[in-house]
This record gives structure tokens, sequence and C-alpha cells, in this order.
């Protein structure tokens, strides 16, 4: 071995040494990701797909610490197809030019496929974008993006169609609990039961960030002379944002504010918010609750209410901490405010329960696409009335299968915005 290679070897173990704790635990295997069982599990889509090498582009959607990177990285080496990667970010056309050239010679000399993997995909502009959809569609790399935002908002309409859609979800306690336990072990440490309920209930299902709190949470231990932690030790690492806040108080205070917001508390609300904040929690799981909420709680009684939880939920990731408060808090105000009701909540599971007894009716002649392949076979059909150009008296159409006829899912209040929606025009609703 030469010199250079004996300093380069060096170099390396020096950069593996010193790496984060979440680098140095990066899974090598499909077999050592720690969930995404839905998508990775033995039989499951995303493996099956892999493990064939049949593969095609592909965008990752997820929240932060749920294994994106890795996840794309392992595919790559599932179908022994070369990695490389580029962030949307930091990557100018010239580098997707030269990464695609790349790919293309090492197709040409080895018949080896590239995965080419776009951090942050969602801020890719369209300069890159048109240099990069020509090899994608002709097979000279498969693209896999990765993303935190919802892409049917952020991801350029070329891209998505050219790609398959997955998501990836935060990680469950159990999870972050062997997520945690792998990183005790790397790092020599042990834990009470106190540290590490704080440890996984501070995490909010993103593997990284126990890991970090962890790996700080040991320097500070070491530093004592210890190698056990301690609750006290995991508060310190997060700079005493999880001073009253363990494992129960965090599922009991967003039960609190949820319970207050549909009570029509608005000041409860604020103060479970308040306590949320301040213990650290992180402010896109609370955005999440809240936009759920709105449609759940709120609804049809003021549709208002999605939208500015909606605005809120962006204005999170737009702003952050500690401005995102105040966004927050108009959304728990006005939700709090706000008229109530489930009916749409109960309407869906209403229409539900029919599909899971087995209504699964075929759809009626009239509302079938005219354009499908089956069209043409299709002779003497009812025809199709457009309600613009018929009276709805006179166009006399049903629009749901004979087994779902008659039966009510959404029954307005009359109250709030639904009181004054009233009825459809023409629409009779029999007692379900």
């Amino acid at each position: 071995m030469s010199t250079g290679d004996l300093f380069e070897a060096r170099r390396a173990e020096l950069r593996s040494s010193r790496a984060p704790l979440a680098s140095r635990l990066r899974p090598r295997t499909l077999d050592e990701v720690v969930g995404q069982r839905h998508l990775i599990g033995p039989g499951a889509p995303l493996r099956v797909l892999a493990e064939a090498d049949r593969l095609g582009s592909a965008i990752l959607w997820g929240p932060p610490g749920t294994g994106k990177t890795t996840l794309a990285r392992l595919l790559a080496d599932a179908g022994s197809k070369a990695f490389v990667p580029l962030s949307a970010t930091a990557s100018g056309v010239k580098e997707v030019r030269a990464a695609l050239v790349d790919a293309e010679r090492r197709l040409g000399e080895r018949g080896q496929g590239t995965v080419l993997f776009i951090d942050e995909v969602h801020r890719f502009n369209k300069a890159q974008q048109d240099v990069l959809l020509p090899a994608v569609e002709e097979g000279v790399v498969v693209l896999i993006g990765a993303t935190t935002e919802n892409p049917f908002f952020e991801v350029n309409a070329p891209l998505m169609s050219r790609s398959t859609l997955w998501r990836l979800e935060p990680l469950d306690l159990e999870d972050l609990r062997v997520v945690v336990a792998r990183g005790l072990a790397a790092e020599g440490a042990s834990a009470d039961d106190a540290a590490l309920d704080a440890l996984v209930a501070s995490a909010a299902g993103d593997a990284r960030s126990a890991l970090t709190t962890l790996e700080t949470a040991v320097a500070l231990a070491r530093a004592q002379g210890a190698t056990a932690l301690t609750r006290d030790l995991v508060v310190a690492a997060r700079d005493r944002r999880i001073y009253h806040q363990g494992l129960s108080e965090h599922y009991d205070q967003v039960s609190a504010l949820i319970k207050s917001v549909r009570g029509s508390d608005p000041d409860a609300g604020l103060y479970w918010l308040a306590r949320m904040l301040e213990a650290g929690e992180d402010p896109r799981f609370i955005a999440r609750r809240l936009v759920i909420l709105a449609s759940e709680d709120v609804g049809m009684a003021d549709p208002q209410a999605l939208v500015v939880a909606e605005a809120a939920a962006r204005a999170v990731e737009l702003v952050g901490l500690p401005e995102a408060a105040l966004p927050l808090a108009q959304c728990v105000v006005y939700l709090g405010s706000a008229p109530k009701s489930n009916r749409v909540t109960v309407a869906l599971l209403r229409a539900l329960e029919d599909v899971r007894a087995g209504g699964r009716g075929e759809v009626p002649a009239h509302l079938r696409d005219p354009r499908s392949p089956a069209a043409a076979a299709r002779t003497g059909e009812p025809t199709y009335r457009s309600p613009h150009e018929w009276p709805l008296e006179a166009a006399g159409q049903h629009y749901r299968p004979a087994e779902a006829e008659g039966h009510v899912y959404y029954e307005p209040p009359g109250e709030g915005a639904e009181g004054s929606a009233g009825l459809a025009p023409g629409r009779d609703r029999p007692p379900r």
C-alpha cells in the first residue's frame, strides 16, 4: 500500500470516528432499518421492487429523521446501482449535467445503473428539472427525491408525473427505543428508565433527534466522570426544553389542548399551547394536530378553520420558533372561538362503514368515463346529463350504486356555515 493510500485510510478512519452518532449508526442493510415496515419490511413494495432491480424514480416524503437519505442509499445498494447524492439547495445545472454524464458513462462501460438522489427535491428549480427529465425518461438514472414538504404542492408537476410517491412515517415509541438502545451501545453508556422515557418523548418520531440528544447527554455525563444517563442530563442536553415534559405529559398535554379547543375555551387552549412550547414540544407536531382538529371538530361549521390551520402549519415551517408560537396561538384562538361540528367526521365514518361492509357496487352507467378503453364496447347505456345544461328536476340522475342509494351520511346541524348552506337543491334526505 502506498503512503498516499495509508494517509487516505487514516483520514477516513478519523472522519468515521468523529462523525455524529446518527451518521455512525446509519443502517448498512434494509434489515437494519428501524421503522417503515410498510415500505421495506418482508414482502413490502419498495423492498420487492429494489431487490428485483425494478425500482423506478420515486419521491420519498416524510418528516425529518425518518430515514429518507438512508433508505435511498440502501435501495440503490439492493439493486446494485451506483448512488450519487446531490442537494437541490447546493447543486446547480452544472452539477446535475456532470452527474448525468457520469451516469451515462457508467451505464455504457459497466452496465451499472445509477440512483441519483436529490435531497430537498421540492427546491429543484425549472432549469435543473429541464436538464434532468430526459435522463429520467430514458432510464439513464433512477431519480429518488426526498422532501419534508407536501410534494403535491411543492414538487414540480413533471417530476411528480414521472415518479411514484412513498410516504415515510414518524418512528413510533418502540422503534425509537430500539434506536436509543443502539446509540447507548455504540457510546458505551447506559440510561435509567426516566432518561429513556425523556429521550423517546423529546424525539417526536425523529430518530436523528433522539441520537443527537443522546450523544450530547453522554458528553455531559462523561464531563462529570459518569457513563449512566439520568433524566436531568437529558433535560440539560435539550437546554431544559423538557423540564416538565415526560412521556405521559407529551400525550396528556396535547389531549388537553385538543379538548380545550373543541370545548370552545380558547384561553385554556392557549395555556396548554404555552405549556407544550415551553416544554420543548415540536411545533410541527402541534400544527399537525390543529390541522386535523380543524376538519374533525370545526368542519363545515366554519370552512375557513382548515385554511387558518393549514396557514399556521406552513408558517411554522417558514419562520420556526420562537416566532412560530404566534401563528399557532392565532390558530388556537380561531379554532377555539369557531362554531363546532363533527358532521364531516361522522359522514366519512358512515360512508366507510358502508364501503367496508361490501358496498362496492359498479359505477352507474351514466357516470362512467366515455373516453375509457371499455367505453367503445358499451352501447345503449343512459347518457349523462350535466346540471349546467339541465335543470336538476329534469336531469333526474342518481350518483351512487344501488347498494348505497338512500343512505344519508352528511347531515348539517343547522348551525354556523353548515346551517346557512342547507341541503343541496333537489336532494331528498330520508332518515338513515
